[in-house]
């Protein structure tokens, strides 16, 4: 597996890595990963891996895009100096486009998006063991619909920064498709963005997958 004894995760994003994490005092729930994929992905870490005590570090908020991790990215990721760093970005920046249309100045189009989240990984790169990588996603089987025609175009930039950095590459989308073969996308996310516990097992599957996570706790 590419983590190593005490490496520190973090993974940072919008509300799908928010999740509920811990707010200020009195605000969401008191719990510092959330209820999604973080959380989920810290679990089968520290059960089937606890020799390593891996550190996991959820920096996702709510309704965030490519742009607003730029503006947070010393405070969030640089100052907490990760072993390992998990970006997944970019639902929000396509979404105000379909759900705001008229509200230009909150659309982050897909040359802003390729240059911050290039500019970001760059930059970041130098300083941390390996980077991984996640697509946004839509909820949504029908390639053709414009949002999701729209988030793969943002996913395939993902996938072009991903391969230009050697970083750690995954597909959510693409996770979806076999699940998405037997359940109505309603089921998993009543607005096809924000998923149920099993559209975060299956966001937490393909994370684990693609750092080489084994039941057997083989490193």
């Amino acid at each position: 597996m590419l983590l190593q004894k005490k490496d520190k995760l973090v993974m940072i994003g919008d509300s799908i890595t928010d999740c509920g994490r811990k707010k200020p005092e009195g605000e969401g729930r008191n719990d510092s990963y959330g209820h999604g994929y973080v959380d989920m992905v810290n679990a089968f870490l520290q059960s089937v891996y606890p020799q390593l005590g891996v550190r996991v570090i959820n920096m996702g908020i709510s309704g965030n895009t490519v742009r607003d991790l730029a503006d947070r990215w010393q405070t969030d990721v640089i100052d907490h100096q990760p072993d390992w760093l998990s970006i997944m970005i970019g639902i929000n920046d396509v979404w105000r486009q379909y759900d705001l249309p008229q509200v230009m100045e909150k659309h982050v189009y897909i040359e802003e998006y390729e240059n911050t989240l290039r500019d970001l990984v760059q930059r970041t790169k130098p300083s941390v063991k390996g980077l991984i990588l996640m697509t946004p996603f839509y909820i949504e089987p029908n390639a053709s619909d414009w949002m999701r025609a729209a988030m793969d175009q943002y996913g395939a930039v993902v996938k072009r920064i991903a391969e230009e950095n050697g970083a750690v590459f995954v597909d959510t989308q693409k996770a979806f498709e076999p699940v998405l073969e037997h359940i109505y996308p309603a089921t998993l996310a009543w607005d096809r963005v924000h998923p149920n516990s099993t559209g975060h097992m299956t966001l937490a599957r393909a994370f684990l997958n693609a750092i080489g996570f084994s039941w057997n706790g083989e490193q």
